[in-house]
């Protein structure tokens, strides 16, 4: 699910505007323009250019944009030369504020910021503009290369005609990778499979935590948990902070795993849900043939399906139950925490394949906003229209590096321009329930229903699934589909858990000691016989 939670302090709040509501053009001179400085990148730029608006600068007006909060405005430019300065005057779009003319006079902090675009010729016959990630994680604000103004103090007043200039004249500098450490190693690929098909370097990566005194029983083969999730190049489990997971890891009774996390950003998002697809490409293959092999060929992992668990949370959980379901031989259990949406009868709480618009319900009378997350209490946060048209802002055609997009660009067939088809129209909502079609190659439950006589006996007893019954995106709706089919086809005794937390919030599930015992009993109970149990427990 989401990389990090939404900014509610420091939004704007404009005049006669209340709560999300998005406001729209007005009669105003205001006029800005942006250049980026030929000191700070010397080629033209075919990427975003954005403007940033805050009343503080307690954080970068930059940081502080985000679905709830502080005005961002951006336009598209292609081949702009250095110096060239871009009006923000028409032929941008701009939220929660939707124009120049919606900010009322006063004194504000403003920034300038290009997010630079790369090329890419792909095997599929198609050549789109995407940002190239730079082992950052997919995060433009922070990708190396990208340019930036300082914040500056400006007055805005709607009457005046003299145009406000601000110049981005400063380069985001390369990202330095955390060192290896004695039990914390970490390896970077390019993939051969994903550099053909995008038609530019790809690189994929994996961060390793080795079991205490690894080098010590050299002759020793252990079982592996590959974390599922977001982009991190941190230690799994965040190990050597000095924290309780360092403890549980260094303690003579723990059972010893090696622990991997996974690095696989796309052109589209901070990690590539790890499966085939139309837009993202070859990710599953590439993750299955090069990148696995590359860590148990380098780290001594027993490389025997019922040694290989998979745990993950939110996007990470989709990510843990889909390489269950998809390749049901390589893995022996999966643990999987709040989940994305597993069913897309509750992509969240939208109906992709019956319910007319993602935005709200019709009532006739009047039209009912659907919010897109909550707190345990059920008020609510923010609503469906907001997170996408933020997302909308950002970029274009799928490229803002944001949730909704990344699920386009995962499940959504390649349109005919060569970027995902749109599940709904941007603006409005509105489905379109031909591409809803489409998805359900990528819908887990419908993928269950429709192959269970093969499948059921190969993931039944390996799949297990934990969410909070108040999870803050309402994933919860598409587990209970999930557990009601569970419960009718399972055998009893023989299937994984699905395990609901009253009032818990996204994103709940066991912790590291309780997981680490259910990932060893699952083991102990699904090993076939005389498979070597015991050498990897050692005190």
């Amino acid at each position: 699910m989401r990389i990090s939670r939404f900014l509610a302090a420091g939004s704007l709040a404009v005049a006669a505007a209340a709560g999300t509501t998005r406001l729209t053009a007005q009669t105003s001179a205001v006029r800005v323009e942006i250049a980026f400085a030929r000191s700070a990148r010397s080629e033209p730029v075919t990427g975003m250019v954005y403007l940033a608006i805050s009343r503080d600068n307690r954080a970068t007006p930059i940081q502080q944009t985000d679905p709830e909060g502080v005005p961002l405005f951006s336009k598209y430019v292609e081949q702009l030369a250095p110096d060239t300065a871009v009006a923000f005057d028409s032929g941008y779009r701009g939220h929660p504020v939707a124009t120049l003319a919606g900010i009322p006079a006063g004194e504000y902090w403003v920034q300038p910021f290009v997010n630079v675009y790369t090329r890419f010729p792909r095997s599929d016959g198609h050549t789109v503009w995407m940002h190239r990630d730079q082992w950052e994680g997919q995060d433009w604000k922070k990708s190396p290369g990208n340019l930036y103004g300082e914040p500056v103090k400006i007055r805005i007043d709607p009457s005046s005609t003299t145009p406000i200039t601000l110049v981005a004249d400063k380069v985001i500098p390369p990202i330095t990778p955390p060192a290896d450490t004695a039990m914390v190693k970490r390896i970077k690929i390019q993939s051969q499979i994903l550099t053909k098909w995008w038609g530019q370097p790809i690189f994929l990566g994996a961060t390793i935590l080795l079991p205490k005194d690894y080098d010590a029983h050299p002759e020793v083969h252990y079982p592996v948990n590959y974390i599922q999730g977001h982009f991190s190049l941190r230690a799994p489990g965040g190990f050597g902070s000095g924290g309780e997971f360092d403890k549980l890891w260094l303690a003579p009774d723990t059972p010893r795993f090696i622990y991997v996390t996974l690095q696989h950003p796309s052109p589209f998002y901070d990690d590539s849900y790890a499966v085939n697809s139309e837009n993202n490409g070859p990710y599953g293959d590439a993750i299955m043939q090069e990148l696995l092999p590359a860590v148990e060929t380098r780290f001594r992992v027993i490389r025997q399906p019922w040694a290989r668990m998979l745990s993950g949370g939110s996007t990470g959980g989709w990510i843990a139950a889909a390489h269950q379901i998809f390749y049901p031989d390589f893995y022996g259990g999966s643990f999987a925490s709040c989940p994305d949406s597993v069913d897309f009868n509750y992509h969240q709480i939208v109906n992709i394949y019956k319910d007319a618009n993602a935005y709200y319900v019709d009532n006739g009378w009047m039209k009912v906003d659907r919010p897109t997350e909550r707190r345990p209490d059920g008020n609510v946060v923010s609503m469906m229209k907001d997170e996408n048209r933020f997302e909308l802002t950002v970029g274009d055609k799928s490229r803002s590096g944001g949730q909704w997009d990344i699920w386009e660009a995962t499940y959504s067939p390649v349109g005919k321009d060569g970027y995902p088809m749109r599940l709904w129209d941007k603006e409005t909502g509105v489905i379109d329930h031909a591409v809803a079609e489409k998805w359900k190659k990528y819908d887990l439950l419908e993928t269950l229903k429709t192959n269970w006589a093969a499948l059921g006996p190969k993931v039944g007893h390996k799949l297990n699934v934990y969410v909070g019954d108040m999870d803050s995106y309402y994933l919860n709706n598409a587990v209970e589909n999930l557990n009601a089919f569970w419960t009718k086809n399972g055998n009893p005794g023989e299937m994984g858990e699905i395990v609901f937390q009253r009032r818990a919030p996204h994103c709940w599930g066991p912790r590291a000691p309780e997981l680490l015992e259910k990932m060893a009993k699952q083991i102990d109970k699904y090993a076939p016989a005389g498979a070597d149990k015991t050498s990897w427990r050692y005190r």
